[in-house]
């Protein structure tokens, strides 16, 4: 892993080995930061404060070796990336601006990507998840992961219908609380269909009866124009000296006619006036007609203007300004729609309460599955904890899970009881010690003492990384607060976690680093940089001289260096 312009570190490569890599150093030399990188390369979040003065950018690459057929190299192949002889290149950029950048195997990736991968990879286990593990849900969390499928299948089982139930309980109360309001909307729309259904109105029809009414009002001076017009074009009886447009082309027709032989447009004109002359009889019939069939019956319009009246009263209450009665019509079919929801929602109230019944009792169900599954988990992790801590100096503590619930009214049935649940089940969690024999269990974060706590926490993420697919491990000073035999015992507890995976642990421990297969001294110059030479690798006098450092905070102590001699024979023996 190379690392460029982070925090301290100027510009320094870090070379993990298989086994176990300790990282040791002066206090604020800079060993956080090679957490700091890892976890950018991770996907963590991208702190421009990281970023050191002066510099535009921070930068993390890293090479990590995958194995054949590996979930993390399907899932970067997924993303575009290519992978180098079976290995992923990694990087991350961050601007002093706050834009990050991810790239994987050479593509540009979003940072989600690489916290994907990163879960597949390492399990980073530092004092801020120490922390973390004293809060109830956290150790609920915990113990889920410990059982693995036995909770994971009821669990998600469980969360599905929990969702559904939250669902079904929210439309319920809507429906339930909201009742006046509909009962006022049915009944609006029970008053605008009925008032519709009452008319009876049809499409199109306003626009008929508007034409008509139009018609009926002029009635006498529409039967008067026609009336003239006919005699225009074909006579009036009642007058036979009267002379009209018909006979009158008739005449002409009859004159072409004559002589049209003679001359071929002279016959060309003749057909044209003949077409005239027939044309004017056409319209002269349906004058005639148009005439007779002209209705002037007040009645009629009086009925008319009534019905037009009613209909524009409808497009008022149910159209817009403008509308026609296709907007009445349509207002009608969707208020239907709606008023037949709305009546059904006493059946849909009824179905709800039902779901709603059905999934509590399966919620009860699954629920039980889940705290006896968690129970006999608890069991098996108490143990394997309290083993752990046996071979880290406190072979009198035991550890032991409190799984229960609270009883409340209105939960779910678990064991007989109505009890509290929530979305991940009813139970409450929490890990419990007795550090020595006599002593009651009491919560970790209470009964424990700073040492004890690291300790129980170590012995916690040894037990976890039992269980983990991941091959590498990373421990940021979990051992804070150890000293002495116990410090001895984490060492070799870690080299011996690191027969079976790759180790690297962050550490102000000689006892600690001595078992380490390889031990990396983070510096910094004088300048307060931590440089391409900054981070080395320790071998012979050089890592007596550092174990010597932190053993007694003299390099050239003759008692410490024989102190230092000894603890890493005693590693190299056990090795």
């Amino acid at each position: 892993m190379r690392i460029r312009s982070l925090g301290v570190i100027d510009d320094a490569v870090v070379e993990l080995s298989p086994g176990f890599t300790a990282v040791t150093g002066e206090t604020g030399a800079g060993k956080t930061m090679v957490v700091t990188s890892l976890g950018l390369l991770l996907g963590g979040r991208a702190d421009p404060a990281l970023v050191r003065i002066g510099a535009k950018a921070a930068v993390v690459e890293g090479r990590i070796a995958l194995r054949p057929g590996a979930t993390a190299a399907i899932r970067a192949e997924e993303a575009g990336a290519e992978l180098d002889e079976g290995a992923l290149l990694v990087s991350r950029t961050v601007s002093a601006e706050g834009r990050s950048r991810a790239y994987l195997g050479g593509r540009s990736v979003p940072n989600g990507v690489l916290a994907e991968i990163a879960d597949e990879l390492v399990a980073v286990h530092g004092q801020t998840d120490q922390q973390g593990l004293l809060r109830p849900a956290r150790q609920r969390e915990a113990l889920d992961r410990y059982a693995g499928d036995a909770v994971a299948g009821p669990l998600a089982k469980y969360a599905e219908a929990y969702r559904r139930l939250r669902a079904v309980a929210g439309e319920l109360e809507e429906l339930t609380t909201r009742a006046r309001e509909r009962a006022q909307e049915a009944d609006l729309l029970r008053f605008g269909l009925d008032e519709i259904a009452a008319v009876e109105p049809l499409a199109g029809e306003d626009v008929e009866l508007a034409a008509e009414a139009e018609r009926l009002g002029h009635a006498e001076a529409l039967a008067s124009a026609a009336a003239l017009a006919h005699s225009a074009l074909a006579g009036n009886p009642e007058d036979p000296e009267s002379v009209d447009a018909t006979t009158l082309v008739a005449g002409a027709h009859r004159a072409l006619e004559a002589v049209r032989s003679h001359d071929p447009a002279l016959a060309a004109l003749a057909e044209r006036i003949g077409e005239v002359g027939i044309l004017l009889g056409d319209v002269a019939g349906e004058l005639a007609g148009y005439a007779d069939d002209l209705d002037a019956d007040p009645l009629r319009l009086a009925a008319v203007e009534e019905r037009r009246a009613a209909l524009t009263a409808l497009t008022r209450k149910y159209g817009k300004y403008g509308d026609d009665m296709a907007a009445v019509l349509d207002w009608a079919q969707r208020g239907a729609a709606r008023l037949t929801e709305l009546d059904g929602d006493d059946d849909r109230i009824g179905e709800l309460a039902a779901e709603r019944d059905g999934l509590r009792r399966e919620l009860s169900v699954l629920a039980q599955e889940l705290t006896d599954a968690r129970t006999e988990a608890a069991a098996r992790f108490a143990d394997a904890v309290t083993a752990e801590l046996a071979s880290l100096a406190m072979p009198h503590a035991r550890v032991s899970f409190a799984v229960r619930q609270v009883e409340d009214a209105e939960g779910v049935e678990v064991g007989g009881r109505t009890v509290a649940y929530g979305p991940t089940g009813a139970d409450e969690v929490e890990l419990l010690l007795a550090p020595h024999p006599g002593a009651p269990a009491r919560p970790i974060a209470k009964g424990a003492s700073g040492g004890e706590l690291s300790r129980v926490m170590l012995a916690v993420e040894v037990v976890f990384a039992g269980t983990d697919p991941v091959p590498t491990y990373l421990f940021d000073e979990v051992d804070a607060g150890v000293g002495g035999r116990a410090a001895v015992e984490i060492g070799r507890r870690l080299a011996k976690l690191a027969k079976s995976a790759q180790v690297v642990v962050v550490t102000h421990l000689p006892q600690v680093a001595a078992f380490a297969d390889r031990q990396l001294l983070v510096e910094k110059t004088n300048d307060g940089s931590v440089t391409r030479s900054g981070v080395t690798v320790l071998e012979g006098e050089d890592r007596v001289r550092e174990l010597s450092r932190m053993l007694a905070g003299q390099e050239d102590s003759e008692t410490a260096r024989a102190h230092a001699e000894e603890l890493l024979a005693t590693a190299r023996a056990e090795s």
